[in-house]
C-alpha cells in the first residue's frame, strides 16, 4: 500500500479505538443473569451485532434508542421483560468503556503525519464523553447523529470526505467491522485497513456478518491492532 497518497486517516471508534466488548459483555451477562439466563460470549456478540443492525436500519433514531432496542430484543430472545434500568444500562455504561491499550499512543503517533477523523455510529454527547479518554482533538468527527444515518450507509463516509475536503483516494479508513467499515468505504474508492482485534467472536466481533454479495470485498490491509497500523504507516513514510 502506498501511504504517501494519504493525507488523512479515519477510524471507527467502538471496537477499533474503544474496547466495546469489555463494555457490552458484562452488561448483557448481568441482564441475562438477572432473569436466570446464560449465553456464551460469542453468542452474545452475535446476537448483539444482529440486533444492533436491525435497530439502525430504517428511519434514523439516536444510538441511545438503538441500544435500548438491543436490550429489549435480548429479552424477546430469552423470554423476559427487561426493566427500565436494564433498558438504559448499555448506553449509560458507554463513558466507562475503555480504550484499547495501544489506542492513545497510536493516535498521537499518527497525528504527527496525518489528519485524523472518526466516523462512528454514536450520539454526539456519548462520543464527547468517550473523547475524555484521550488528550487529542480530531480534525473531523462524523457521528451518526450528525449524518442522520448509521454505517454502512455511504452518507457517513461522504460527509467525512466533505468535512475533510479531500478526495476518496487521499483517505485511509481503519475499522474493526467489515460490514460497517470495509465494504462501504471500499465502494467509494476509500482505502481500508481492517483492524482485526482479538475477540470472543474471532474475525467478526459484535457486528453483523457481511451480506453474501459483499463476501469478496477485501480490505487493502489487515492488522491485529492500532499499534501495528501506526508502525506500518509511519515506517512507510520514513
Amino acid at each position: 500500500m502506498n501511504f504517501s497518497r494519504f493525507t488523512a486517516i479515519s477510524f471507527d471508534c467502538y471496537g477499533t479505538l474503544i474496547d466495546w466488548e469489555a463494555g457490552i459483555l458484562p452488561i448483557i451477562r448481568e441482564i441475562l443473569a438477572n432473569h436466570g439466563q446464560t449465553a456464551s460470549d460469542a453468542t452474545i456478540l452475535k446476537l448483539y451485532g444482529n440486533f444492533e443492525a436491525e435497530a439502525e436500519s430504517g428511519i434514523y433514531r439516536n444510538y441511545k434508542q438503538v441500544l435500548q432496542s438491543v436490550v429489549l430484543r435480548f429479552g424477546q430472545q430469552f423470554n423476559f421483560q427487561a426493566s427500565c434500568a436494564e433498558e438504559h444500562a448499555l448506553h449509560e455504561s458507554i463513558p466507562a468503556w475503555p480504550p484499547f491499550p495501544d489506542t492513545v499512543r497510536a493516535l498521537h503517533d499518527l497525528q504527527k503525519r496525518y489528519r485524523l477523523a472518526v466516523i462512528s455510529n454514536i450520539d454526539d454527547d456519548l462520543f464527547a464523553q468517550t473523547q475524555e479518554h484521550w488528550d487529542l482533538e480530531f480534525d473531523a468527527v462524523i457521528t451518526a447523529e450528525k449524518a442522520g444515518s448509521y454505517k454502512p450507509a455511504l452518507n457517513n463516509f461522504r460527509l467525512a470526505l466533505q468535512t475533510l475536503a479531500i478526495a476518496p483516494g487521499q483517505l485511509l479508513h481503519a475499522g474493526q467491522s467489515v460490514y460497517h467499515d470495509v465494504v462501504p468505504a471500499r465502494s467509494l474508492g476509500v482505502a481500508t485497513a481492517w483492524v482485526n482485534r482479538p475477540s470472543a467472536r474471532p474475525g467478526v466481533g459484535a457486528v453483523r456478518v457481511v451480506a453474501e454479495e459483499d463476501e469478496e470485498i477485501r480490505p487493502d490491509l489487515e492488522v491485529p491492532d492500532l499499534a501495528t497500523l501506526a508502525a506500518i504507516a509511519l515506517h512507510a513514510e520514513s
